[in-house]
């Protein structure tokens, strides 16, 4: 049975908002502000000194990394609004939420509407804590946009499943604590014989290899699986039940990469004020070049209808028991809108937007063109775009294959 997010809360929004002002000035420390969570990325393993640990902690034992989930599982049981107060004043302090990742933006909501009572005490509070970093197993050097002709199997042992096979693309990989992974279990039906395995990383049998992209990372890994042994308690749903669940997980996967959901955050500094350092400026402090700042001021008006629409959309799609089909449409406008920002921002910053290493760049200037270069994925992963418009047509439009 599903578990529903929180819709009650404290019930005074007035002193709600002034005790989460009052635990930002007792538990946030000056020195992080600014500062984001690497715990939530795929970039590489927490460096987490003591300041960043003590601020974990505090927002995890609230449960306000995660302030809509059920409180019973460690989440904030916030409703919709105090969560909207909480990230408001958050925003203010110029705090950041330490807790996310996968577990968070993927695993965590789909476990809450499939999993057992046994394994959300399990593995829930964890990642309410930011205790643990998960991973997803599911494209196969043969299984990518055909997601469903995945050949991992996993075969029937009594009391735990034989897992044999490969991944590929597994973000985090090398990180990892857990993989949610798709597996098979019956090769006599191409959807109906996948399943939904949750896999130790530090199981026997399981090797990591990550894969070097062009913008110099390795968040992405091959992932081997020889003669894994998986208890049967970490199967989520029933046998057969995995495309489901696995399509499931998508989209909230597409809600977050679109950058209606958590991304959104990530853009940082506007554009404006980024040309405002680079180019040339008038006597106003305006961007002198004005065919620059039209396409600024064009940019920025499509991001915003976009976020407010995503808005829209996502609190349309919880309101009817969770995301829809309809985060396809949101991952396919996002990831464009955020690839366009990436090359608009690379432009700005002239030849200081092509540095890769050494001295006369600084580190916010070489880790733009890392993160242009990394976003070229974007439109890939999570399902393609191509995959999204498949999805539109069918799902959201009704039309038919041969239309």
């Amino acid at each position: 049975m599903a578990t529903k997010i929180a819709t009650e809360g404290h019930g005074d929004e007035g002193a709600f908002r002034e005790e989460v002002r009052q635990f930002l000035a007792d538990n946030f420390s000056p020195e992080l502000k600014g500062k984001g969570n690497a715990l939530a990325g795929v970039e590489g393993p927490s460096k987490e000194g003591l300041a960043e640990k003590a601020w974990r902690e505090a927002v995890g034992s609230r449960g306000w990394g995660t302030p809509t989930w059920p409180k019973e599982y460690g989440g904030g049981g916030l409703n919709r609004r105090e969560a909207a107060i909480l990230n408001e004043e958050f925003a203010k302090a110029g705090a950041y939420n330490p807790i996310g990742g996968m577990g968070v933006m993927m695993f965590g909501p789909t476990l809450l509407e499939y999993g057992s009572e046994e394994q959300k005490q399990q593995h829930i509070p964890p990642i309410c804590r930011g205790e643990i970093r998960w991973c997803q197993g599911y494209s196969e050097p043969n299984a990518g946009s055909d997601l469903a002709n995945l050949q991992t199997i996993a075969e029937d042992k009594g009391d735990h499943y034989l897992v044999n096979g490969q991944k590929t693309w597994t973000s985090g990989g090398q990180w990892a604590d857990k993989c949610f992974c798709l597996v098979r279990t019956d090769r006599s039906d191409k959807h109906k014989g996948i399943s939904f395995l949750l896999i130790d990383m530090d199981s026997p049998g399981v090797e990591v290899r990550p894969i070097q992209m062009i913008s110099g990372m390795s968040p992405f890994c091959e992932t081997f699986f020889t003669d894994v042994k998986v208890p049967k308690e970490n199967l989520v749903g029933e046998e057969g039940q995995g495309w489901t669940i696995g399509k499931r997980l998508l989209q909230h996967e597409r809600t977050n990469l679109s950058g209606g959901g958590s991304m959104a955050r990530m853009m940082g500094t506007s554009l404006a004020d980024i040309a405002k350092k680079y180019q040339e400026t008038d006597s106003d402090g305006e961007i002198a070049d004005k065919v620059l700042r039209d396409r600024i001021a064009d940019f920025e008006i499509r991001w915003s209808a976009f976020l407010l629409t995503a808005r829209r959309a996502t609190e349309e799609s919880k309101a009817q028991g969770g995301v829809s089909e309809i985060s396809s449409v949101l991952k396919k406008l996002g990831t464009k809108l955020g690839q366009e920002r990436a090359e608009l921002t690379i432009e700005i910053m002239g030849l200081q937007g092509l540095g890769w290493e050494g001295e006369g760049f600084s580190a916010t200037e070489l880790a733009g063109v890392r993160a242009w270069l990394f976003g070229k994925a974007t439109t890939i992963y999570g399902g393609s775009t191509e995959i999204q418009n498949n999805i539109i047509a069918k799902r959201v439009l009704g039309m038919l294959d041969h239309q």
